[in-house]
């Protein structure tokens, strides 16, 4: 077949989702991608990361044994063994993945797509026409201006996941999630860590309390950061970098990794000379995830906000089924959780506290800090934190904050919360299963309701 009820450029999260979710629908599809199914998300991102970073707290596990009276000893860390645990987990995922794509009855096109008509994507010189279009080409790793990335001794993060050893320096441009990841994994393996950002704190993005809490833990692990300190150059010498910063500082190092973000692959695939409205390299869509050409889609990375597979999982879906005709409700962005899987783990959906006074008014909102000291099952796993909330006064729960380790876990309940629009009140008559970090979330939500247990109101 060349012509298709849908046409997707691009098989990362958005794009494979979209795909499988069409295909449900009864849609004839087409999914072109240049590389391998599953994008960056699955060869060169979320998976591979939290696999380098559960093998860091197996080994911090190991040297950590004695303070719950295990003899244990951690005799090192073997890189090639770490990443053949990592591939094969990729590995895994990737055959299923095919699989599920194959019995989906998609048609897979292999090769670089480019949009040449509204209704139509050129591949390799063949011609791939479809009534609706979605561009779900992805992201890159992105670098500042000047500063060259030779994947030997200035790294990104995808150079940093072939890494054959662990280095025993290493500054991080970057204090936003892939840094501060990268930074938790790295100095769990035994590397010499120096994060450096622009920005006053680290994971900027979360509510402030989180980051002084990432921070005050961090400090303690002996990870350094320097904050409010932009980056000026790097030198290349015998034993790795000389990296500058504001005021003159610098720091030696065996490798830098620069990690200050992704920027949307969008340049050179057709879709500004077929009158797509760009901002920044960013694709415009409006909350139907519509462009402004009839009949052309974006998801996932290439449109403006939160960089996550799994805000491209439910946009894909969102679209498949717009273009099926089932009218979904648009997918509001504040209610996608996130999560940072540093130790401690970040993790949080809603409002920060900043912003949820700038939307409400500083007056209408109430915030409750629950201290994970006060929970069993985070005293037994010897962590630290805490479940913030944030209210409004006579109404809803319209942010939830955690730090903490094995904090992303208790995302789920947390964004329903937040998503079903539940008051305190209701999250407090239900009871939470004792002891598990879980039960943090409900003793937080009793204390918001003004009937604390194991809390001060």
């Amino acid at each position: 077949m060349s012509d298709y009820d849908v046409v997707i450029l691009g098989g990362g999260s958005g794009g494979y989702a979209c795909a499988l979710r069409a295909s449900q629908l009864g849609l004839s599809v087409a999914l072109i991608e240049k590389d391998k199914v599953g994008g960056t998300c699955l060869h060169r991102g979320c998976i591979p990361t939290k696999a380098l970073l559960h093998a860091a707290e197996v080994a911090d596990s190991a040297r950590e044994s004695e303070q719950f009276g295990v003899i244990a000893e951690l005799a090192g860390i073997d890189m090639n063994g770490v990443n053949s645990y990592k591939d094969g987990v990729v590995d895994k995922l990737y055959k299923g993945l095919q699989g599920l794509i194959k019995a989906a009855k998609v048609d897979y096109i292999e090769g670089t797509g480019k949009l040449v008509a509204p209704t139509t994507v050129e591949v390799d010189g063949r011609r791939v026409t479809g009534k609706n279009v979605v561009l779900a080409t992805g992201s890159y790793s992105k670098t500042i201006p000047g500063l060259d990335v030779d994947g030997v001794k200035v790294i990104a993060s995808e150079h940093a996941l072939r890494l054959d050893r662990v280095p025993k320096s290493a500054v991080i441009l970057g204090g936003g999630v892939i840094g501060v990841e990268f930074a938790s994994a790295w100095h769990s393996f035994g590397t010499e860590v120096t994060i450096v950002e622009a920005l006053p704190r680290l994971v900027a993005a979360e509510d402030a309390d989180c980051s002084k809490q990432v921070e005050r833990t961090f400090r303690k692990r002996g990870i350094k950061f320097k904050t409010g300190k932009p980056f000026e150059s790097v030198k290349h010498t015998d034993a790795g970098v000389t990296v500058t910063i504001a005021g003159g500082e610098t720091i030696e190092a065996e490798l830098l990794l620069v990690a200050v973000g992704r920027g949307p692959v969008t340049q050179g695939i057709g879709y500004e000379e077929q009158g797509v409205a760009m901002d920044r390299g960013f694709v415009l869509t409006d909350e139907r995830l519509r462009t402004n050409v009839a009949g052309v889609f974006a998801v996932g990375d290439i449109v403006p906000g939160m960089q996550l597979a799994h805000r491209g999982f439910a946009q894909g879906i969102f679209v498949a089924e717009e273009i099926g005709g089932l009218n979904p409700k648009p997918i509001d962005e504040a209610g996608i959780p996130r999560v940072t899987y540093c130790e401690p783990e970040v993790a949080s959906v809603g409002l920060t506290e900043e912003k949820a006074k700038e939307q409400y008014g500083a007056d209408k909102i109430k915030t409750y800090n629950y201290n994970l000291g006060g929970n069993g099952k985070s005293q037994i796993l010897k962590t630290q934190g805490f479940v913030k909330l944030v209210g409004v006064v006579d109404g809803p729960v319209v942010g939830v904050h955690m730090v903490g380790s094995r904090v992303g876990e208790l995302i789920g309940e947390a964004q329903l919360i937040y998503n079903w629009e539940a008051f305190p009140s209701d999250v407090a008559q239900l009871v939470h299963m004792h002891p598990t970090q879980n039960e943090a979330l409900g003793e937080a939500h009793l204390a918001l309701a003004g009937k604390p247990l194991h809390a001060h109101a």
